[in-house]
Parts: C-alpha cells; structure tokens; sequence
C-alpha cells in the first residue's frame, strides 16, 4: 500500500535541504578583499576581468573571451559584431528566456521562431531550415538545459546558408558537444553569470570566440567604440560601456576553479537520475542525444504526459514541492505568445517590420506542449549526493503511486 502524500497529510519523502546556492568561500572572500584593497576596481585598471577572460575562454575551447554586464548584452554586441542589420532576420527557439528574442530586436533585427524538439527539448534543425527566408542572417540556437544543441546539423546549415551562428550558451558553462565546449562551435558563443547560472558573480555574461576579425568588434562595442591604437576619446562604432567589474571577475575567477568539478557531478548525478525516472508512465525526461558528451544540468528538465501518468503536470508540482523537492513548471507560454510580441511593444526597433509581422501564426506546437508539460529542477540539486538523487526519485514514485487521488483532488487548470 502507497504511503499517503504530503500534500494530503502524509510523511514527506525529504525535510533536510539540498546543496545551497550559490557556492562560495573564503577563495572567494580572499580575492575580493585584495580587489578592494587595491582600489583597482574597473576593468581597465585591475586585473582580474582579463585574467577571467583569458581563463574562461581557454577552458571553452576559444582564443577570445570578452565580458559584459550579462548574458543578454552579450547576445546584442554578437550580433552587432556580426554585421547583423536593420530588419535582417535572426532565428531562434520559442522556447528559451525572453532575452534570447529580445536582444535581437534590440539590435533592430527580426526573430523568426523554429519550433523545438520534443525529445531533446533543443531547436529543430529541419525547423530551422523550414524557417529560412532571403533575410535570414544568423541563428542563435539554445543550449538548452545544459545541453548543447545539434552543433553539427546546425553549422552545416549556416555553411551551406552562409549564416552566423551565436551559441546561447547561457545554461551550459562546461558542456559539451561531441568534445567541442559548448561556446567554441558556433562563430560566436554567450554565456551568462546571472545568479541562478552554473558559474554566477550575481549578474555578468561573456563572449567567446576563435574569429579575430569578431573578437575586435566585439571588444569595440564592448569599451566604447574604442579601437586598438586609437586615442582614448576616438569612437568608431555603436557602442556602450558593457564592461564586467573588478569584484564580479574576482568571483569569476574562483568560480572557474569549481567549474569543472561541479559539471561532472551534475553531469552524473542527471544521468543517475534520468535513469531511474525513465520507466515510469507518462514521464520523459530530456534526451540525450550521442552527440552530448557532457550535460551542464542548469536543469533537469522532464515532460508529464497526464495522459498517461494520471495527473497533470501542475499537480504533480504541488505533491512534489510538498514531498520537500524544489521544483517549478518553467515557462507559462511559448516566447511568440508573451505579451512584448502578441502587441509588438518594439519600441523604435524595426518600425518598418513590425507592421507585417504576426506572431500568432508562429507554428510551435512542441514547444507549446512543453510550456504545459515540464517540470524543472534547478542545478544546485545535482551537486549532492546519490542518496539527494534516490530522494527525488522515490518522490516521482509515490507521486505516481497516489496519482488518483491527486487526480481526484486536482484544482481546476
């Protein structure tokens, strides 16, 4: 006989937490104190940003690394340094964050949406191509999760397209594609340091790359439109100041120390856990393709067919946050069905486009049926131990075991 759920008056599953994030200690707390007490604390006076820079870009598989203020600034200055321009077409997931489609029109281009993959839960290659028109000019596929996108179908499009490619790297510090770091595949890669993210300084992002020609253009947009030899106030392109800090690279630079360590347990733990949840009905954990040598798990992603386990996703949620396992549904609805594109509150981006586009007839049915489906489990989780795995595991169980009357009690969606 199944014990009766938590959310009904059972004994929980877990009242202990998971690991606390973010991780730090006195590493962190030595190297922004000497930052302090140096009163270097700009980029251009310190040290320690172009160290990181270096550091980040060298463990990713990249000649260049240039860091930003976050993640979303860093997709803009790659698609400035691209070449990208006004109401030039740029393709990406209807499932991701809002800033991967935002900074997009912010450099006054069009997202076009190519709908995801129900397995992998990543952008669609063959929706990708279906997507392309003659002012198609970059993709910007998601890693989403922690897993790096089809890299290889992908490149092989933007070759044959002649396309760039910016990698949204944002979830997946330390992932890896067929051995390739995630980052160094495309033209371009972005990667955030937000404070949920696998490596965080609170907010902060970077740009990678192995091009020259792009890593000057993104350094000028970066400093001002300032040039290499060129006098301090010369400004040569559109551009701001989206330089990182002196104390957000301290930070970084200790947090890099802990990346690959902690990748590899959240690597493992994913797959420990995706094993023991593939068997039960209705439940689908993300799929990892043979490309995916490594998965960054920002998260452990699943769908819930009601259909088939006996409850919806939203009650699932409830009975699992009351069992003790943090928990979310993720995204409410698909990017073209967010309000900023149902009402085109472009602002003065792309005024001559926005009268002929209609974002209710982006066909995106996958990623519809995730918004409905998934469930989420943040990074931190997968830095405990396997006992932290068996936990949640027993969780989905006794969630499945009580389903009717989860069924039965269900508030109506």
């Amino acid at each position: 006989m199944s014990q009766k759920l938590a959310l009904f008056g059972g004994k929980p599953v877990r009242t202990t937490p998971f690991t606390r994030w973010p991780v730090f200690g006195k590493t962190e707390e030595k190297r922004l104190l000497r930052t302090l007490h140096s009163g270097k604390w700009g980029r251009l006076q310190g040290n320690e940003v172009a160290l990181f820079e270096s550091r980040f870009a060298a463990e990713h598989g990249c000649k260049h690394g240039i860091a930003v203020v976050n993640g979303t600034v860093s997709l803009r200055i790659g698609l400035l340094a691209a070449g990208i321009q006004a109401e030039d077409e740029v393709i990406v997931p209807p499932y991701t964050f809002f800033s991967t489609a935002s900074a997009v029109v912010e450099a006054n281009a069009v997202p076009v949406f190519a709908d995801v993959d129900l397995e992998t839960f990543n952008i669609c290659p063959k929706a990708i191509e279906a997507a392309i028109t003659p002012r198609t000019k970059a993709i910007i596929p998601v890693h989403f999760a922690g897993q790096v996108a089809d890299m290889t179908a992908i490149m092989a499009i933007a070759k044959r397209r002649k396309l760039i490619v910016i990698e949204d790297a944002a979830h997946a510090h330390g992932g890896r594609f067929k051995d390739q770091p995630a980052g160094s595949v495309g033209h371009l890669g972005s990667f955030s340091f937000q404070s949920s993210k696998n490596m965080t300084s609170g907010e902060g992002g970077i740009i990678t790359t192995n091009d020259d020609d792009l890593a000057e253009a993104c350094r000028s947009i970066q400093s001002c439109g300032r040039i290499p030899g060129g006098l301090w106030y010369e400004h040569h392109v559109m551009s701001g100041n989206y330089r990182l800090g002196e104390f957000q690279g301290a930070i970084l630079n200790c947090q890099l120390d802990r990346l690959e360590t902690q990748t590899r347990k959240r690597d493992q733990n994913g797959q420990y856990l995706a094993a023991k949840l593939n068997d039960l009905p209705g439940i689908f954990p993300q799929k990892r393709p043979t490309g995916c040598t490594r998965h960054s798990y920002h998260l452990f992603m699943l769908r819930v067919d009601a259909a088939r386990f006996g409850a919806h996703r939203n009650e699932v949620i409830k009975a699992l946050q009351a069992e003790g396992i943090p928990c979310s549904g993720g995204y409410v609805v698909s990017l073209p069905n967010q309000p900023f594109f149902r009402n085109k509150a472009f602002g003065p981006y792309i005024p001559k486009a926005a009268d002929r586009l209609d974002y209710t007839k982006s066909k995106i049915p996958n990623s519809d049926l995730l918004c409905d489906q998934t469930i989420w489990l943040e990074q931190s989780l997968f830095l405990g131990s396997r006992k932290d795995m068996d936990d949640i595991a027993r969780a989905f169980e006794k969630v499945y075991d009580n389903r009717n009357a989860l069924s039965k009690n269900a508030s109506p969606l």
